[in-house]
């Protein structure tokens, strides 16, 4: 049932003279990438399967077409995406999308985790063909893509994941039809994703939806409260009152959208730190303790083995065992950058 896998497209993008490939970009993972269907220029749209184990930081950015708009359907591993102006987190388990346009965007998957992701690239030629005649429906990010070949880099926001998305992850993988349909079933798909993803709610949207946008909203100012004051945060009261909502609805919400509480996020990020901070060589335990918020040595020790599976002396030597039970598996085995 399942097509051979394809051999990689070394895409261009319109506006280079010479040909962009992202092959060199994945060269370290070996086998944990490869392509589903589909070619950036030949087809104007391509599926991508990633899965892999890091010991250090991965430039995920050196992959991204320019002049794409590219989506991340994450299920695992943490990351992070910096344009001009913005730095967002994706987070397990959840998606979102970005345009590679000047000046080109940043991105890094973390060390010692296990990365599993489906990536869909959309070419700006793709996307005219099909959505020029609703461009002023779409999602800003998209539509200046469709409006202009030359437009800047930008991050949407990431959302969780919802069932739906999971499952058709696992069909994309495994598509369902035999070979000679699976041209038209992967374009069907793209177009699918496209549809419900790419296009802003009309000017009569129902009060749900408006109501679950505006949650969306308060989260990611809430999130981005957290990332700049992880060391001494705001309380919960004080927190609310920043976003403009209860206490209580952002905790509920918080928690519903991104699949952790609060005092979960705020470890996240201030054991990323601690963990950057180590890795460069930038504090001894005790001093990296103290900047990302931790007053007691014992707490934040507790905390970095829980999330890294090694105490903070000893990190980043970590063990491929150590690797492989924090992420559940034993048969991957982790590649090392040049």
């Amino acid at each position: 049932m399942s097509k051979a896998r394809q051999p990689v497209q070394d895409d261009s993008s319109p506006r280079e003279t010479q040909p962009f490939s992202e092959v060199g970009a994945w060269r370290a993972v070996g086998g944990g990438w490869y392509p589903l269907f589909g070619g950036f220029r030949t087809a104007g749209f391509s599926f991508e399967w990633h899965d892999f184990d890091c010991s250090q930081e991965f430039d995920w950015g050196s992959s991204f077409h320019p002049g794409s708009v590219e989506l991340c359907l994450n299920l695992r591993g943490n990351a992070m995406l910096l344009d001009s102006t913005r730095r967002v987190t994706v987070s397990p388990r959840t998606f979102v999308f970005y345009c590679q346009g000047e000046p080109p965007l940043s991105a890094v998957r973390h060390a010692g985790e296990r990365h599993q992701f489906i990536t869909v690239e959309f070419s700006r030629e793709f996307l005219v063909r099909h959505f020029a005649d609703t461009v002023n429906d779409l999602l800003p990010l998209v539509s200046a893509v469709v409006r202009n070949s030359a437009c800047r880099s930008q991050i949407g926001v990431p959302e969780r994941l919802p069932t739906t998305l999971a499952q058709l992850i696992e069909s994309l993988r495994h598509p369902p039809v035999f070979a000679p349909a699976q041209a038209v079933w992967f374009q069907c798909k793209a177009l699918e994703l496209a549809a419900q993803l790419f296009f802003r709610p009309a000017a009569g949207e129902l009060f749900c939806t408006r109501q679950q946008r505006a949650a969306l909203e308060r989260v990611e100012r809430a999130r981005a409260v957290l990332r700049e004051k992880f060391s001494s945060p705001p309380s919960l009261e004080e927190l609310g009152r920043q976003v403009g909502c209860s206490p209580f609805y952002l905790s509920r919400t918080f928690s519903q959208e991104t699949g952790m509480t609060i005092q979960q996020y705020l470890r996240q990020i201030r054991m990323e730190r601690a963990a950057e901070l180590l890795r460069t060589g930038r504090g001894n335990v005790t001093e990296v303790a103290l900047e990302v918020g931790y007053n007691s040595l014992s707490h934040f020790s507790a905390a970095f083995h829980q999330t890294f599976g090694c105490c903070p002396g000893l990190y980043p030597l970590k063990t491929q065992t150590q690797r492989a039970a924090e992420s559940g598996v034993i048969e991957s085995k982790p590649f090392h950058h040049a």
